[in-house]
């Protein structure tokens, strides 16, 4: 799937063709993928291959099956991970599912191997729940209530969902200092991997740039993802042109900008990779840089914070349980990120620059804020 490459136009002034770029698909479509099928399989139909899938968005994509077979009163299914030009760590592994009908409406949810179980609190499923991602566990739930209604089962699924090899890959990523023991996640807001760390997506970045600027905008909002593009939309009402989706590669954005400015930046950001640039990283990818918990203590305490709070924040799990305990505690932690975001961004570009900076926590919510001000 491929989503780069056309030629980006809108208004008047010129085209720029990017670079072509390969996209992929998340662990949580091809999980969504493999379970359909199962459920075919489980109802005693065929499994289509390959298998619709509709992406959180509405894009319809299909996925072509590795492997799929009936088994008593089951049925099991996998497909292979391709994540584009991105270095993903679940790159070419088989993501599979294995879907039991039940008379009870509803879809349970279960860790197969190579799939992790969260054992702490900070992050967006419970402790003791399986290591899949809401965005996902709501994909796999329509889908299978669709393939129920379609084939007149009036009751629910058993879901458990696997990866080949999962405990080993999960040593290449952030989950076991997350405490999600066993394996992976499975993830995905969009249904799309874009690959952010890639020297084609940090072209691309910067021709995303020149399209805005050619078509007279005098602000970009650079984002880390869907989310964060989502409240600039909604916040600032800013067009689909002004909107840089960055990821990870605050740097790509900043260097180029110093090169070629504009009259004013606005950055959307998660907290974590926020507080990340903050920090002092431009990559704020989980393989280039991690969350520093102490970090966030010392700014905590420089926003008010006292001993016991500190001391909260460095034992977190997440920068979200950090923020979060701030919050309660009427620390403006966000805030104060958002500023020392800012002046790091000023430090890039030229004076005069205009920089407001907002955090964001994992619903769109804003959490941070650092008004603009020019360099």
């Amino acid at each position: 799937m491929t989503v780069e490459g056309e030629p980006h136009a809108a208004g008047p002034g010129p085209k720029v063709e990017t670079a072509t770029l390969r996209t992929g698909l998340t662990t949580g479509v091809c999980a969504t993928a493999a379970a359909v099928a199962a459920a075919r399989l489980a109802l005693g139909q065929r499994a289509p291959d390959p298998v619709p899938v509709t992406l959180p968005r509405g894009e319809a994509v299909t996925l072509p099956l590795h492997d799929s077979r009936a088994l008593e009163g089951a049925g099991e299914a996998g497909t292979i991970k391709d994540a584009g030009d991105d270095p993903d760590a679940t790159h070419g592994a088989r993501v599979w599912a294995r879907v039991r009908a039940t008379p009870d409406a509803g879809i349970a949810f279960l860790a197969g191997a190579g799939v992790g179980t969260v054992t702490r609190p900070g992050l967006p499923v419970p402790a003791g729940e399986p290591a899949i991602n809401p965005v996902p566990r709501r994909m796999l739930t329509e889908h299978l209530e669709r393939v129920a209604a379609e084939a007149g089962h009036p009751g629910g699924f058993e879901v458990t969902v696997g990866v080949d090899d999962g405990e080993r890959i999960a040593e290449r990523t952030m989950n076991p200092r997350l405490g999600i023991r066993g394996g992976i996640s499975i993830l995905g807001t969009t249904g799309i991997v874009r690959p952010f760390s890639c020297s084609a997506y940090i072209a691309s970045i910067h021709q995303a740039i020149e399209v805005a600027r050619s078509n007279g905008l005098q602000r970009v909002a650079a984002c880390t993802g869907g989310t964060s593009e989502d409240f600039a939309r909604r916040q600032y009402g800013l067009e689909d042109l002004a909107l840089i989706e960055m990821g990870d590669a605050f740097g790509a954005v900043l260097k180029y900008l110093r090169r070629r400015p504009l009259p004013a930046l606005l950055l959307v950001a998660g907290f974590g990779k926020l507080s990340k640039f903050a920090a002092g990283h431009l990559d704020t990818h989980s393989r280039k840089s991690a969350i520093d918990l102490d970090f966030l203590a010392r700014q905590a305490a420089e926003a008010s914070a006292d001993a016991a709070l500190c001391e909260r924040i460095t034992a977190s799990n997440t920068s979200i349980e950090a923020l979060d305990a701030c919050r309660e505690a009427g620390v403006p932690l966000g805030n104060r990120i958002a500023t020392l975001a800012r002046d790091r961004a000023g430090a890039y570009l030229p004076a005069g620059t205009g920089i407001e900076v907002c955090a964001v926590d994992r619903n769109g919510e804003q959490v941070g804020l650092a008004p603009e001000v020019g360099v």
